[in-house]
């Protein structure tokens, strides 16, 4: 991918580590052979010309949005841009866009228990994302989220219930993927901070979900 250009946006709650977390996911797309522009605040949203990125990386937890930017943003991904994130940097960027929220196919909404061990069950061996990963335990926020029932969702968790009793039995997607437009959508829900980031199949999940969303820019099509 030596012509691949990827636009990381970070910033926001600093509770999700954004700064080192952009850190790790610059060398992981550098090693992949992308052109990498790091910039900090979602403000690149309304300065940067988002059209010659293949791959765009919000992390930029619980930040207000401005209505311009996050249209550019949209337009951009819906013409073929890709769109590829985790947690909460991607899941819980902007909290007051429907818009944005629309594109990315989910909200996060809660994390029962906070920092726990959960399993994750891998639903699409077949798909290029998670194809010989197998299902593995994680110990994170499990991510309660509200989604998009039209995702094709790759992996998901099941809520015990033991910290929410009204999730009891609920499966919920942690990794997807969808079509915006021309755009291709990656999203995981793993990583909390950066160290979870070396986790081998989460940091796997992760590299291959990127490199599949900055796919959309180019000529290739495969599965959704």
């Amino acid at each position: 991918m030596s012509d691949a250009r990827a636009l990381i946006f970070w910033g926001g709650w600093e509770g999700h580590e954004p700064e080192a977390c952009a850190r790790v996911v610059t060398d992981l797309l550098r090693d992949e052979g992308m052109e990498v522009t790091s910039v900090e605040g979602a403000g690149a949203l309304g300065t940067e010309d988002l059209e010659r990125f293949s791959l765009i990386v919000p992390m930029v937890t619980q930040v207000a949005s401005d209505k311009d930017d996050i249209d550019r943003l949209c337009a951009a991904i819906r013409g073929g841009v890709g769109l590829g994130g985790f947690h909460g940097g991607m899941g819980d960027a902007f909290r007051d866009s429907p818009a944005y929220q629309f594109m990315v196919g989910g909200q996060w909404v809660a994390h029962p228990g906070d920092i726990i061990d959960y399993r994750v069950d891998v639903t699409r061996p077949d798909h290029p994302i998670t194809e010989g990963i197998d299902s593995f335990d994680y110990r994170s926020e499990q991510y309660f989220l509200h989604v998009d029932p039209g995702l094709e969702v790759l992996a998901t968790t099941t809520f015990s219930g033991e910290h929410a009793p009204e999730t009891t039995g609920t499966v919920m997607p942690v990794v997807w993927t969808r079509r915006y437009g021309d755009g291709r959508v990656f999203y995981s829900a793993l990583g909390h901070k950066a160290e979870e980031l070396a986790h081998p199949a989460a940091r796997e999940i992760l590299r291959r979900g990127l490199t599949w969303a900055a796919k959309s820019s180019n000529a290739e099509r495969g599965p959704q």
